[in-house]
């Protein structure tokens, strides 16, 4: 006997299987366009600026509170256990590897992103995307292409900053608030640390600017009519990218433990 699932169930359902199908289109279209000539150079640095500077600030202020909790939580987790000369090596291993690239992607996607899709969405209900299609000019290639990997520059730099700047404010916290030894906060780096842990804070920074640009860029080019519907489509962008990019986080975190052995284990 069959069960008849209500219309108000089955519809937002496929509605979002067809748009996560959109999206994921978008994503090889963008990959298989980074590749035609000529690469839009100019386009990409200026909006590699932009993006740059409506996400730096935010994220060195953000960075600052963020690394010192994490220091201050785990240096008081430690020295429960009796383990205070591992507080440096923990505080950094948190930051580099899960702290950085989080925050790199909250302010990428709250800030670049949802200015990408206000631009974007701006232009397409000014009917300058179909102008340009009229034209023989490829949207995806001439105003999606350089966004995107303009996210994935900064958001590599970002993450270069947030882990510098998250590690600066664990040791100062650490060594002045909570008492530690400033030598064997530094001399605990080689204990655990080892350089693939910095390796998939880049990684994850740059798979999180990737997805933050394309998503940005496809609730650009599809809103509502209308300036409410471009409204929409920029919260709608910050959400879904948010969602996506915890989701990624956790599988690129149990990618890398599964393939890369701890030290000394």
């Amino acid at each position: 006997m069959s069960i008849a699932v209500p219309e108000k169930i089955t519809r937002p359902v496929n509605a979002s299987l067809t748009q996560a199908g959109n999206i994921f289109g978008l994503l090889v279209d963008v990959g298989r366009k980074s590749l035609q000539r000529p690469f839009q150079w100019r386009e990409f640095i200026e909006q590699s600026w932009f993006i740059a500077s409506v996400s730096i600030l935010p994220t060195a202020m953000v960075a600052i509170p963020f690394g010192a909790v994490v220091s201050l939580q785990t240096g008081a987790l430690i020295k429960q256990i009796g383990a205070e000369s591992f507080t440096g090596a923990t505080s950094v291993l948190a930051t580099v590897q899960q702290a950085a690239p989080v925050v790199t992607a909250l302010l990428i996607a709250g800030a670049a992103g949802s200015a990408v899709a206000a631009d974007l969405g701006s232009r397409t209900i000014r009917e300058e995307i179909d102008a340009m299609r009229v034209l023989g000019i490829d949207p995806v290639h001439r105003l999606v292409v350089p966004r995107v990997l303009g996210m994935i520059l900064v958001a590599l730099l970002l993450n270069g900053m947030v882990s510098v700047v998250g590690i600066a404010g664990g040791y100062f916290f650490n060594v002045l608030l909570q008492g530690g030894t400033p030598g064997a906060y530094l001399a605990s780096f080689s204990a655990l640390a080892q350089l693939p842990d910095l390796w998939i804070g880049e990684i994850k920074a740059a798979v999180f600017g990737l997805i933050a640009g394309v998503i940005a860029a496809y609730k650009g080019l599809n809103p509502l009519p209308g300036p409410k519907g471009v409204g929409d489509s920029v919260n709608q962008s910050v959400v879904i990218t948010f969602i996506v990019l915890f989701i990624m986080n956790l599988l690129l975190t149990l990618v890398y433990l599964q393939v890369i052995p701890a030290k000394g284990a």
